[in-house]
């Protein structure tokens, strides 16, 4: 492979085409929009796949249903179409999976796949800051689009080997792993720091749409058999992938554009002390290595606090709806359906909350205050929904909705805005890269916490949702004070730059004085 400053040349042979039918050059507004409506439904593509699995679960284990105690429940969508499913042959399930340990089995594949994909982030994240970022990301698509539908296949194929499965999942895993460095790294090319908050925390909704359209792409084809629900989803993937090597621009400089140009300079602080876009000294002669990039100053705090922070994030996504069905709201049970749909106002909260926590943040120039500060309101919003979520249907919504904006915020605010500051940051004394290295540490450290948390509420949920709260509740007080360090920091030079604002005025007052004088 070419190295970095040859590959990263070349323009998009889509946007070639483009410009030579309109016979001009795009403008900088347009390719930034093109980046965001490309990274936005690539990485929702990502998730969709994703979805696909927990989606076909109980149709290959029906007793899954049945159960209260798994690490992964049964999504809502699937269960509003349980009569349906009924009549379609596939109610005895699919072996291996319809034995008794069946649920297990499953529980195994997903826990593998989120190993591999938690991983394997480290490595996609190390050759991102090395290599082409469009070609890293349509590979991760194609490959993550021909194992989802390998999966599928073996429906087809009437395959009943359980380590088929779970060998299909775990490359799958891999290949999902080039997704979220890739598309962080290359926003973060053309997006300064000044309003990089507030325009990833508005561009992180893909990771919802792409749940919610997986879920539902997946269950409308359950009836023409559980095959399709991975073939159309790794099928709409690989064309969004070869979308986005036709068209994705991958920084300003591999079309050519000047970095002096006043519009992407217009995009940073005039004082800003770690430019994205660079100086004239940035030189990207090399990479910076994975271990170099751990010492980068906030890298460390800011993964172990998404560890926490996608524990609690992740526990919700998995057990809300059966957390609602379970508990007795306003002394009535609801549906396993009406449950769903309710949780689905988490994710909505949690939308909010990523470009409430990304504008806060621009606004306040203050990572970790805005994230700490997210973490601890987390706190008593999610003690308050335990205890008053079941006196009425409003406050359960109301709580859950709130929950989900102080749960989310950070978890957005740090793996979008801070990912990029810190790939960036002023230590790499501009002779390296570190952009997508670092979001692929941060990202993949938390992953490991979306993969244990809701495995440990299988567990706790069984004795008690007491103890399950408890977990939550301690995880997000530990990721808040993972961030004291940097909070302090961020205080302090607030303080010093109050001074010495403060400190001019009054020597431009006494200079008015005198000249009066």
């Amino acid at each position: 492979m070419a190295p970095l400053s040859e590959v990263q040349s070349s323009k998009p042979l889509g946007l070639c085409f483009v410009e030579y039918t309109r016979n001009t050059r795009l403008n900088i507004r347009t390719y930034q929009t093109v980046v965001l409506i490309l990274t936005f439904f690539a990485y929702a593509s990502y998730h969709a796949t994703r979805k696909t699995t927990s989606i076909v679960k109980s149709v290959l284990d029906p007793k899954t249903s049945q159960l209260g105690f798994s690490p992964w429940p049964r999504p809502f969508l699937l269960r509003a179409l349980e009569d349906e499913q009924r009549h379609s042959g596939l109610e005895s399930g699919w072996a291996p999976f319809d034995g008794k340990d069946g649920t297990a089995m499953l529980g195994v594949i997903d826990v593998a796949f989120l190993s591999v994909y938690a991983f394997g982030m480290y490595f996609a994240g190390h050759l991102g800051d090395r290599f082409d970022l469009r070609i890293l990301l349509t590979v991760g698509m194609l490959g993550t689009g021909v194992f989802t539908s390998l999966f599928g296949a073996g429906y087809w194929l009437n395959i009943h080997s359980f380590y088929y499965y779970l060998v299909i999942q775990m490359v799958a895993g891999m290949f999902q792993s080039t997704g979220w460095p890739s598309v962080v790294a290359v926003v973060g090319n053309w997006f300064g720091k000044r309003k990089r908050g507030l325009i990833m925390g508005i561009w992180n909704a893909h990771t919802s749409v792409g749940n919610i359209s997986g879920s539902l792409i997946a269950s409308v084809l359950l009836k023409y058999g559980w095959g399709w629900s991975f073939a159309v989803p790794g099928l709409l993937i690989g064309v969004v992938g070869l979308i986005v090597f036709l068209f994705l621009p991958v920084s300003p400089e591999a079309l050519g554009i000047d970095k002096d140009d006043d519009l992407l300079k217009s995009h940073e602080q005039s004082d800003s002390r770690e430019p994205l876009l660079g100086e004239e000294t940035v030189v990207r002669e090399k990479a910076v290595g994975f271990f170099e990039a751990w010492r980068i100053p906030g890298v460390a705090p800011f993964a172990l606090c998404l560890f926490f922070s996608k524990l609690v994030a992740y526990t919700f996504l998995y057990w809300l709806p059966f957390y609602i069905s379970d508990t007795a709201i306003d002394g009535k049970y609801l549906s396993d359906t009406t449950a769903g749909t309710l949780s689905t106002l988490f994710d909505v909260g949690g939308v909010v909350g990523g470009i409430l926590a990304g504008h806060i943040s621009d606004r306040l120039d203050a990572r970790a205050i805005t994230a700490a500060s997210f973490m601890y309101s987390a706190i008593p919003a999610l003690l308050f929904y335990r205890i008053y979520g079941s006196v009425s249907l409003f406050w359960n919504i109301t709580l859950m909705f709130i929950s989900g904006m102080f749960v989310n915020g950070p978890y957005a605010l740090i793996t979008t805005a801070v990912s990029a500051d810190l790939g960036t940051h002023s230590s790499l004394n501009g002779n390296s890269r570190a952009l997508a290295t670092v979001t692929a540490i941060i990202d993949g450290t938390g992953s490991v916490g979306a993969a244990i948390g809701p495995l440990l509420t299988g567990y706790i949920s069984a004795k008690s949702w007491n103890g399950v709260f408890t977990m939550l509740v301690m995880a997000a007080l530990v990721a808040g004070l993972l961030l004291t360090r940097l909070v302090v920091a961020e205080v302090a030079a607030k303080i010093r730059a109050a001074a010495r604002s403060q400190a001019a005025s009054n020597v431009l007052h006494s200079s008015s004085v005198g000249l009066e004088v």
